[in-house]
C-alpha cells in the first residue's frame, strides 16, 4: 500500500494534471471539453426587408412552400432510396460499433481460456532422467485475466471521444440529407425552368412562321423583296436551333433527379405532367435570426461535435505519461494424466497488482500530446471558420432572392412591353408602313426578354431553396415530421420503392441535445 501511494504521488508531480483538477474532472486527467467561441452576427444585413420574417422559422419540411405535390413526392422518394445518404447511414453503424469497442475497454481488457496436452520424453542420462520417469503426459486446461483500471480516465476519455464522433455520424447525415433535398429541389426547379424556355421557345417559333408567311405573301404580290423572306427564314432558323440545346437540359435534368432518388435514369414524363410552371415562391420567407445557425446547420453541429472528440483524444495522450495499473490473475487445472485432471489437487492459479510506467520516452508521449492539443486547435478554429461561412451562405442567398425578385419584376415589364411591341409592328408591316428589320429586331427581342424572364422566375424559387440549405433545414424529416402531402395522393411512378435497394439502417438519436452545453474545467 505504501508503495502505491509513493507511486500515485510521484505520477502527479510528474504528470500535467493536479490533483485538484483531476478529483475537479471526475478522476480522469486531460482537460474537460468546452465549446469554442464562434462570431455570429445578431441580425441578418437585410432585417428590415419586409419579405423577411426574423420572428419565426418553420423550416422542418421547407419543400412545402412551393405548393408543388410533384416536388413533393421527389423528395419522399430521394429521401428513401438515395445512395449517398445510404452510405451516410452505414457510417453511423460504423461509428456506433467503434463506441461500442471503447466502452468494452472499461472492462477486463484480457481474458481467455487455454488448454493444452503435451507428451513429454526426457532424456535417460540427463540429471533429472536418471531420476525420473523419462516419458510422461501433461494435460492443462486453464483461464487468465488481465484487467488495467482507469485510474486516469484513459478509457472514459475514449468513450468520450467515441459519443463525440457517433454524434458527428448523426450530424453527417443530417448534412447530406440537407444536401439531398435542396439538389432534389434544385433539379426539379431546373426541369420547370427549362420547360418554361421552351414553352416560350415554341410560342415564338409560331410568331416567326406567321412573319414568315405573311413575308412571302407579300413577297408574291411584289410588295416586297426577297430580303424580308431570307431575314424571316434567318430568325425563325435560329430560334427553332434553341430547342434541340433546351431539350437536351430538361433530359439532364431528368436524370439527375432520377440519381438523387436512386434509381438509373428512366423517362419521368408521367409524373412530371402532374403540374406544370416553375414553383411559386411565398410573399414573405421566414428565416429566423443568424444565432440560430448554430443550433439547426448539421455541418456547424458536426464540426462542433468533432471538436469534442479531439478534446477527449487530449486527455487519451496525457494517461500515457502516468502509471498503469492492473490486476493479473491465472487459474488453471494441471495433472500428469487425463483422470486427475479435474479434481480439487489439480487446481492452481495465481493473482496479483501490477504496474508499468512508460519512462526515458524521450519527449515521445509529451510531443503526442502536443499533436493532440494541436490538432484540438485545428478542429477548433476550423469550426469558427464554418460556423462564418454558414452565415455568408444564409446572407447570400437572402440577397440573391431579394435581388432577383426585382430582376423579375424589371423583366416582366420589359417582355410585356415588347410582346406589345411585336404586336404593333406586325400589323404595321402588314399595313406597309415600316420594313421587316423592325419585325425582325422586335421579335429577336422578345424571344431573348421571355427567355431571360424563365430563366429569372426558376432563380427566385433557387435562391429559396439556397436559402433553406444555407438555414440547414430539411433533416428534421428523419425524425417524424410528415415527410409529403403527395404521400397520400395518387401513385406516381418515380415514387415507388426500387425492390432492388436494402432498406435503409436505422438512426440512432443523438446522445445529447444537438449543440451541447459547455462543460468548464
Amino acid at each position: 500500500m505504501t508503495l502505491f501511494i509513493a507511486i500515485v504521488f510521484l505520477a502527479f508531480s510528474s504528470g500535467c494534471t493536479s490533483c485538484r483538477e483531476y478529483f475537479a474532472n471526475g478522476f480522469k486527467v486531460g482537460p474537460n471539453y468546452s465549446r469554442p467561441a464562434a462570431p455570429v452576427a445578431e441580425e441578418w444585413i437585410d432585417d428590415g426587408d419586409p419579405a423577411l420574417d426574423t420572428e419565426l422559422i418553420q423550416d422542418e419540411a421547407w419543400w412545402h412552400v412551393f405548393n408543388d405535390p410533384v416536388l413533393d413526392s421527389l423528395i419522399t422518394t430521394a429521401h428513401r432510396q438515395n445512395l449517398t445518404l445510404r452510405v451516410a447511414g452505414l457510417r453511423i453503424l460504423e461509428a456506433r460499433a467503434q463506441r461500442a469497442i471503447a466502452a468494452g475497454n472499461l472492462f477486463p481488457q484480457g481474458q481467455e481460456v487455454s488448454g493444452d496436452y503435451t507428451r513429454i520424453g526426457m532424456s535417460k542420462n540427463s540429471l533429472s532422467g536418471s531420476f525420473f520417469n523419462t516419458n510422461f503426459d501433461q494435460w492443462t486446461l486453464g483461464g487468465g485475466l488481465a484487467w488495467e483500471l482507469d485510474f486516469w480516465g484513459r478509457f472514459r476519455r475514449a468513450i468520450e471521444a467515441a459519443d463525440a464522433n457517433l454524434d458527428a455520424s448523426v450530424e453527417n447525415y443530417d448534412h447530406v440529407l440537407v444536401l439531398l433535398l435542396s439538389d432534389v429541389a434544385q433539379s426539379y426547379v431546373n426541369v420547370r425552368i427549362t420547360e418554361q424556355r421552351l414553352a416560350y421557345a415554341r410560342q415564338n417559333i409560331e410568331l416567326q412562321r406567321g412573319s414568315l408567311r405573311l413575308a412571302e405573301e407579300r413577297l408574291r404580290h411584289g410588295i416586297t423583296t426577297r430580303l424580308d423572306v431570307t431575314q424571316a427564314v434567318s430568325s425563325l432558323a435560329q430560334t427553332e436551333s434553341s430547342i434541340r440545346p433546351l431539350e437536351a437540359a430538361r433530359r439532364q435534368a431528368v436524370n439527375q433527379l432520377c440519381i438523387l432518388m436512386g434509381m438509373p435514369p428512366r423517362n419521368l414524363d408521367e409524373m412530371l405532367a402532374d403540374h406544370n410552371g416553375i414553383p411559386k415562391t411565398p410573399a414573405q420567407v421566414a428565416i429566423g435570426i443568424p444565432a440560430e445557425l448554430l443550433r439547426r446547420r448539421p455541418d456547424v453541429r458536426r464540426a462542433e461535435r468533432e471538436v469534442a472528440a479531439q478534446s477527449a483524444m487530449i486527455g487519451v495522450a496525457t494517461s500515457e505519461l502516468y502509471p498503469h495499473f492492473s490486476i493479473n490473475g491465472t487459474i488453471y487445472l494441471e495433472a500428469l494424466e487425463f483422470k486427475d485432471l479435474f479434481s480439487a489437487d489439480s487446481l492452481a492459479g495465481a493473482v496479483g497488482p501490477a504496474f508499468r510506467w512508460n519512462i526515458l520516452n524521450y519527449g515521445r508521449l509529451a510531443n503526442n500530446i502536443r499533436v493532440q492539443e494541436a490538432r484540438f486547435q485545428q478542429l477548433a478554429v476550423h469550426y469558427q471558420n464554418v460556423v462564418l461561412q454558414a452565415n455568408a451562405e444564409a446572407e447570400n442567398a437572402i440577397i440573391n432572392y431579394l435581388k432577383t425578385q426585382q430582376e423579375v419584376e424589371s423583366l416582366a415589364e420589359s417582355t410585356e412591353a415588347a410582346r406589345q411591341s411585336v404586336e404593333l409592328v406586325s400589323a404595321q408591316y402588314s399595313e406597309g408602313t415600316v420594313d421587316f428589320n423592325r419585325v425582325f429586331d422586335t421579335q429577336r427581342f422578345l424571344t431573348l426578354q421571355q427567355d431571360r424572364l424563365a430563366v429569372a422566375e426558376g432563380s427566385i424559387a433557387q435562391h429559396l431553396i439556397a436559402i433553406y440549405k444555407a438555414l440547414g433545414g430539411g433533416w428534421q424529416i428523419r425524425l417524424g415530421y410528415p415527410e409529403t402531402r403527395a404521400a397520400a395522393v395518387t401513385e406516381q411512378p418515380a415514387a415507388e420503392p426500387d425492390e432492388n435497394l436494402a432498406p435503409l439502417p436505422p438512426l440512432p438519436p443523438p446522445s445529447h441535445s444537438p449543440v451541447p452545453p459547455a462543460r468548464q474545467t
